[in-house]
């Protein structure tokens, strides 16, 4: 018996038969399109991409459990006018009959039914080809083509009823167009689609939500997620719909729906029960087993996931289960990972079923991983496991000491030990404890533990290569941090007799170790006041090739070299090299500020010479939380430097003196370190009213150092001493390699003393040659430092019309440590020169605009509005939005 029903689409459609082959009632159901509930989000993307689908015969929609396959499938159906038939699969269908049976019934039921010719399948284990090819030509024939959705595809298991489908989709020509919903794929020949350009595909990647999507979807939830909220949530969901909508039900309950969202356990969420029922329960045994011990890895190989199971079934179980969507990523190369929530749920569940497995499961995967070459994975495993020794073992071993130093990866290595107990006593847990110790400058417990290291090392036989070079280099940065040059050279030899010891491939995979080594050696050598000898080491390490492992050391060198150039006097050299490290720890996304901060001191101290105060008080405030450059003796040296010369251009002399000691116990003493120091102190009784012993302490003045020997000619003079000045001044005057803040100071100082002695001409022509020099470096400080007498000079016009334009004399102190009047403008010394675009882009940058809201103003790309930043940049000479700004202001551009 027949009867009529009105299908999910609305019209009435001829009676229908009641019973498949087998005599059952046709489920009505499977031919309605299934409802959509009210959080449904319609993703317009998704279904503008299947109605350009129907300009090929086939459609294929790929997805896991929860993709949101089925819905989006039906949402878009809905949409479309009929003829479009549904059919839900179930795992009766692999039977052709029954599966044909239920296709033409579904064609019934969205009125585009089959006629007599066709017939209909009698046994449900067959069907007869000619009901195929009638039921083919019918659709050829057909005005208007049927839109056949077959959802739970992947319930065809049976190869013949896939050969039996492609043969009537084939036939049907353009009557017929199919659309697979499946979780895998599918038995029809998809190769000879895509070849034809017949296929369509909506696969996992297209189904995942974005983060706009996860908001909106959330929103039909009534919660309200930021922006960052979301991107996190998809992240860890992998945009996937039922992982969304399960969490956001669940995050409805809570009193703090975004912490919810945030922090919520998988394996105690409806997230688990859905993955645990829908992934994890339908797979064989075996199955079942390597998922829950690879859940143990961030990601694995075949070969990795048999040593975890101790069978060799794992490459095609792991093939099959991506293939079938089970949550199983394929990354490339043999190498899968599991989806972030699968794999925490696959964990918790792993120590309920198997209690104690884990750190075993850890410690077969550190032990697979170490001779593979996986480092970063070998440790977090062999820290997983609680099997210190062989972690600190397999650090050592791989010459990999130096990554606890270079910023990128220091913080990772910081993480993988920091639970490492006293009961670990092997050479290499100590070398790692002693690093870790030197890396923030505690140097008692570093060396203590460098000491046990050594001593175990000397025990073993033979020593290995790869644990004393980290010796070596541990005692060059202890060397640098204790301020003991002598130690830094021996251990720079040790290090140069076991390069040959150590394998090659290992040196050329650590470039770090020797460019840290270098550093240290270059600091010592700082330290000592042995320029030449510093800059040798350091230059070798700033022209080192730009990998990332030797950031860091690169970017501590060039401050390095920026403050030898300070020291010698030349600023612009200084500026350009502490703009060029700031730079190199930028690119590579090292944190700001990064290292000892060298480099900022350098600029800060190069600011206070231009009268820039504000602008050096600025940088010295960035290195101000910076602990590791407060034991280093030579950036302790550069701030103490760089602050005490502030105070003074302030008129705080007293202030200065506290300031000017580093503050650091070093073995030896730095003589350029002592002689700002002794400088500062005798700034400050000259400025107290004791001219004698400001004279005193200049005795500690080393005359190896050009910039101090002039600055305390300065003071000689300024205390009534003008004979001993110039007496100074000979006798340096004969060394090479000094700088316009040597010459200019120099020059003023014997100026001062020719006016002193009447010789106002000669006086003249230095304060000229000395203005004609300052203007080049944009040195402001000498004039300023001078005092009364080179106010009418100044104001003659030969001279005025040198300083015009940069240098604007304003109330001057009268000597060195008196209270300055008000700053004087700080006009440019050497106009800036900017492009017209430059311009453009520096006046919106003052009005607050981003970058991307400069390029659209400007109608040019973002990268472009990068470039010309970075060109106004270097031509301020500054690094940040805000600092090019309040320049350009300073310097009238704005």
């Amino acid at each position: 018996m027949a009867e009529t029903y009105e299908n999910a689409q609305g019209p009435t459609v001829p009676a229908i038969p009641c019973a498949d082959p087998l005599g059952d009632p046709f489920l009505r159901t499977r031919f309605a399109l299934p409802a959509r509930p009210a959080t449904f989000l319609r993703r317009q993307r998704l279904v503008q991409h299947l109605d350009q689908a129907l300009r090929t015969p086939l459609t294929l929609v790929n997805g896991a459990a929860g993709a949101g396959k089925t819905l989006l499938a039906a949402d878009w159906a809905a949409g479309l006018r009929p003829p479009v038939a549904w059919l839900t699969v179930e795992v009766g269908d692999r039977r052709p009959g029954v599966f044909w049976a239920y296709v033409l019934q579904a064609l019934r039921a969205c009125g585009a039914p089959a006629s007599d010719a066709v017939g209909a399948p009698a046994d449900a284990t067959g069907v007869d080809q000619k009901l195929l090819a009638a039921l083919a030509a019918e659709l050829d024939d057909r005005d208007r083509p049927v839109v056949l959705v077959l959802d739970e595809f992947d319930r065809v298991t049976a190869p013949e009823v896939a050969e039996q489908l492609e043969f009537v989709r084939h036939h049907a020509g353009r009557g017929l167009h199919l659309v697979l919903v499946t979780r895998t794929e599918p038995l029809v020949p998809l190769h000879r689609y895509r070849a034809a350009g017949e296929l369509t595909e909506i696969r996992a990647a297209d189904l995942a939500f974005t983060p706009e999507e996860a908001v909106a979807l959330l929103e039909l939830h009534g919660l309200s997620l930021p922006a960052h909220a979301a991107r996190a949530l998809v992240d860890r969901t992998r945009g996937w719909a039922a992982g969304l909508r399960l969490s956001a039900l669940a995050a409805r309950e809570s009193a703090d729906p975004e912490l919810y969202l945030k922090e919520f356990e998988a394996d105690r969420s409806t997230v688990a029960d859905f993955l645990l029922a829908e992934v994890l329960r339908g797979q064989p045994e075996e199955t079942q087993d390597l998922l829950l011990r690879v859940s143990v890895l961030e990601r694995f190989c075949p070969d990795l996931a048999d040593a975890l199971t101790l069978r060799t079934d794992a490459g095609p179980i792991l093939s099959g289960l991506h293939r079938d969507n089970a949550f199983v990523e394929h990354l490339g190369h043999s190498w899968y990972q599991l989806h972030p929530l699968f794999g925490e749920i696959l964990r918790a569940h792993l120590r309920e079923r198997l209690p104690g497995l884990e750190p075993e499961l850890h410690r077969r995967a550190a032990r697979w991983l170490r001779p593979s070459g996986f480092l970063r994975e070998t440790l977090a495993h062999g820290a997983a496991a609680g099997d210190w020794d062989f972690a600190a073992g397999a650090l050592i071993d791989d010459l990999a000491i130096g990554q606890l130093f270079t910023g990128l990866r220091s913080g990772d290595l910081d993480q993988v030990f920091s639970h490492m107990g006293p009961e670990a006593r092997s050479p290499a847990t100590d070398l790692v404890r002693a690093a870790h110790d030197l890396s923030r400058c505690d140097l008692d417990r570093g060396l203590t533990r460098l000491r046990h290291a050594e001593e175990h090392l000397a025990d073993d036989a033979p020593e290995p290569a790869a644990a004393r070079l980290s010796c070596a280099l541990l005692e060059a940065l202890a060397a640098r941090l204790t301020g003991c040059p002598p130690r830094a050279e021996k251990a720079a030899e040790a290090a140069d007799e076991l390069w040959r010891e150590v394998p090659a491939h290992l040196l050329e995979k650590h470039p770090e170790i020797a460019a840290l080594l270098l550093t240290h050696l270059g600091s010592a050598r700082l330290w000592a006041g042995r320029f030449q000898d510093a800059r040798a080491a350091l230059t070798a390490v700033a022209d080192t090739p730009g990998g990332a492992s030797t950031v860091l050391p690169r970017e501590e060198s060039m401050g390095h070299l920026a403050l030898l150039d300070y020291l010698n006097g030349w600023l612009g050299r200084a500026e350009r090299k502490a703009l060029a490290a700031l730079s190199e720890a930028e690119r590579v996304g090292l944190p700001q500020p990064s290292g000892s901060g060298i480099e900022r001191l350098v600029l800060a101290a190069v600011a206070v010479d231009r009268h820039e105060l504000d602008r050096a008080q600025a940088l010295l405030n960035e290195t101000a939380r910076l602990p590791s450059g407060a034991r280093d003796p030579v950036p302790a040296a550069g701030r103490a430097l760089a602050t005490a010369r502030l105070l003074m251009a302030r008129g705080r002399a007293r202030a200065a003196v506290e300031a000017a000691d580093p503050a650091v116990s070093a073995v030896e003493a730095s003589p350029w370190a002592a002689s700002h120091e002794a400088l500062a102190v005798s700034a400050a009784h000259l400025a107290e009213g004791r001219p004698d012993e400001a004279t005193e302490v200049l005795q500690r003045v080393s005359g190896d150092q050009p910039t101090c020997a002039v600055e305390a000619a300065a003071l000689h003079l300024a205390a009534g001493r003008p004979e001993t000045a110039v007496d100074l001044l000979d006798s340096i005057r004969a060394q090479g390699g000094t700088g316009p803040a040597v010459t200019v100071r120099a020059a003023l100082v014997r100026a001062q003393a020719a006016e002193g002695a009447g010789d106002t001409a000669t006086a003249r022509r230095l304060v000229a040659q000395a203005l004609l020099d300052a203007r080049r470096e944009r040195l402001r400080r000498p004039f300023l430092d001078a005092g009364a007498w080179i106010r009418p000079l100044l104001a003659s016009a030969s001279l005025h019309e040198l300083a015009a334009g940069w240098l604007t004399p304003g109330p001057l102190p009268t000597r060195r440590g008196e209270q300055p009047g008000p700053e004087p403008p700080r006009t440019p010394l050497v106009g800036v020169e900017l492009s017209g675009r430059e311009r453009d882009v520096l006046e919106r940058l003052a009005r607050m605009m981003s970058t991307e809201e400069i390029a659209a103003d400007l109608y040019v790309s973002v990268n472009t509005v990068k470039t010309h930043l970075k060109s106004v940049y270097r031509k301020l000479a500054v690094n940040r939005r805000g600092e090019a700004v309040h320049r350009a202001r300073d310097l009238r551009l704005l």
